[in-house]
This record gives C-alpha cells, structure tokens and sequence, in this order.
C-alpha cells in the first residue's frame, strides 16, 4: 500500500400509532340495553343456575380490578391480560423483513455524501451501542450544550491507538440527545483506502476531513465532529496521555466562522488506556502504508487476542458552546483571531481532561 497521505483539515482545498380506545359494549337486538348505557343485569330462568361468567361474580357484579372506578370501562390489569407478548416480535419480525425488502430493491435514501441513515439507525449504531453502553460504559456530560436543530461543530481530543474515541462520540450524541441528533465525522483519507472501512465509514456519515465538506454539512444543518489532533493524537505514546498535541493552524475555526455554527468543545476520557501503546515500529509502518504500527502490552504478541480493547470506563462531556455568528464574514480570514479562538478551544478541552481524571476513581470503574 501506499503511503498514507492525511489532508489536513485546514486544507485550502476546494415513529405513528394513537392511544389504545376503551372497549364499547353493544346492546343486543331486542334492544335490551339501559338507558344509562350500562348492561343490563342476566336473569336466571327459575330452578336455574347463572353460569359465572369470566370478569364477573355468580350476582354479575365486575371482579376487582376488572373495571375502572366503576366505570365499567376496563381497568388496566384487564387490558394487560388481553396482551399477547408474541405481537411485540411479530411486530419485530415484519419490520426486519421490510427493512431487508428495502435493502434488496434500493428502495432506501443515500445522501450527496453516500450517508445511509436507515443502515446507520438500524445497524450500525445497533453493534455500537453494546459496546459503548455495555463494554466502556460511556457516561455523557453536557449533552444540552449541542443544539436541538442546526449546525454544529464539535472539536474533540483524539486517543486510543485506533479510532474507537471516534464512533463510541456518534453513539453519545445519538442516544443521548433529546433529538437524536446524528453526527457526520471528518476523517482522514487513510479511512477512505481501506476495503470495507471505507464503505462502512460513508454509510455511517463519515466524510473527508477537508474545508469544502464540512462547511456544506454545517450549512446543512448538521452536527459535524473533529479531532484536529489527527494522527499525532491517536498514535502518541502512552507516556504522553491526555497531553494534547497541536491543533494545526485553526482550520476547523475558520470554518465555523464561514458556517456561523457554534464550536463545542468535548473532552473523551477512558480511550488512551484501551490499547496502552508502548512502542511504534515504523519500518514496519512505513511498508504498510500506516502513520504508526502500534506495539502494546497485547499485541502483537497474543495476536487476534491482542486486539481486544481494554474495558475501560469512559466518560465524554461536551463543555460550553463558542458561538461565532457574531463576527463578521471577513473574520474567517483573520490569523490571529484563528489562532486565539484555537487556542481557547484547546484550553478549554485540556482543562475539562484534568478535571475528569481528578474525578474519577479508577481506569475501569
């Protein structure tokens, strides 16, 4: 493979269904019903016994907890008996059949960017989620800081020897937010070389980590994320963690400015000990076409095996909003106030790292 070229962000480079009713009783047709709307009482023919009748006693009064206040509409231990638990995962069942229907003839929405919703909603997000609610354990902070509508950008630390920091983010912000909103990662190009990855990454939301792309999604209304850290951030020694590294030269800023989209800043704790990376063969990263080839307390000497993340525990909190629609359109092009809008953003991350460390009791609990 070739060697990996990363683009740098600041790259110049151009759910319907109504409430259940109450049940009505119909009259007979000798019309046999009262007035009040209420049954009339069975009489028993002489020397005859009343049948009891399910829900009433031997006199024909309701059981207990069979009506309502006397309503005689029923009460719910009588609705719930009623239930089948078999329509839930028939309901399950004909939604997975229509969903591979519509797998099968394309009858199912891609965007400009080849972001597939449905697959993400139905799939993706579905064998993420175990991971981050189950195995990491994410804990979310701060959610109210992302808007309910409208663009965007999220700038986060970038950790972990592989990308997880990244798609355990989407899953925050999806099942977290009140709106459920989605994000559209930036990634780097390597991404977009691998076999499969790449398609997964597209389906998932994912795009170029380029100027052009993520000021038109911002302009779309979306909620787009960044790790301006890039592989200096994935890939540092775990010596250095929770040290951030440069930012580059504020092209995410620059960006946000052109949108008018507000910058939130967020803090991801628990990825750099996933895969503690203590040495880097770089020859050997060098011939694969990879930034870094990892070497850890697992890998490779347990092999597959040494793939398995740590269960570490995590927590991601979103801090404060910047808000930038107050500047005027020329600021976009303004180094210095790139560089000091930069800055605070990095500041404001580190801080919230050294915050949550101090808070937390242990790697894994």
């Amino acid at each position: 493979m070739a060697d990996a070229k990363v683009i740098p962000f600041d790259d110049d480079r151009s759910r319907s269904g109504g409430g259940a009713r109450p049940a009505r009783r119909r009259t007979g047709a000798g019309g046999s019903g009262r007035g009040d709307g209420s049954a009339a009482p069975v009489s028993a023919l002489p020397g005859a016994q009343v049948p009891e009748q399910p829900g009433l006693l031997s006199d024909g009064s309701p059981e207990v907890g069979e009506t309502d206040g006397g309503t005689g509409v029923p009460g719910p231990d009588a609705v719930d008996a009623g239930r089948s638990p078999a329509g839930g995962w028939e309901r399950r069942i004909a939604g997975g059949l229509a969903f591979l229907r519509r797998r099968v003839t394309g009858d199912y929405d891609v965007d400009e960017f080849g972001y597939d919703r449905e697959l993400t909603d139905q799939v993706l997000m579905s064998a993420l989620r175990p991971l981050a609610d189950k195995y990491f354990r994410v804990e979310v902070k701060g959610i109210e800081n992302i808007p309910s509508d409208g663009g965007a950008l999220i700038v986060a630390n970038h950790s972990g020897t592989l990308p997880l920091d990244g798609l355990m983010l989407q899953v925050a912000v999806h099942d977290n937010h009140p709106a459920e909103r989605h994000l559209r990662l930036l990634a780097a190009d390597l991404v977009f070389h691998l076999p499969v990855v790449n398609e997964l990454a597209r389906k998932a939301g994912h795009t170029l980590a380029c100027a052009e792309d993520a000021q038109r999604l911002l302009e779309m209304g979306e909620i787009v994320g960044v790790m301006p850290e890039g592989f200096k951030g994935i890939g540092k020694p775990f010596g250095e963690r929770y040290k951030l590294q440069r930012f580059g030269r504020g092209g995410f800023v620059s960006t946000a400015l052109r949108a008018g989209t507000p910058i939130v800043p967020c803090s991801i704790v628990g990825a750099e000990e996933i895969y503690p990376m203590i040495g880097n063969a770089k020859t050997l990263a060098r011939l694969l076409g990879f930034p870094y080839f990892p070497i850890t307390p697992t890998f490779p000497w347990l092999g597959p095996l040494g793939a398995l993340p740590l269960p570490t525990k995590w927590t991601i909190q979103f801090g404060e909003p910047i808000p930038t629609d107050g500047y005027p359109p020329e600021a976009a092009e303004d180094p210095m106030l790139m560089f000091n809008l930069t800055d605070q953003v990095r500041e404001q991350i580190q801080h919230t790292l050294y915050k949550l460390l101090v808070q937390r009791r242990s790697v894994f609990f």
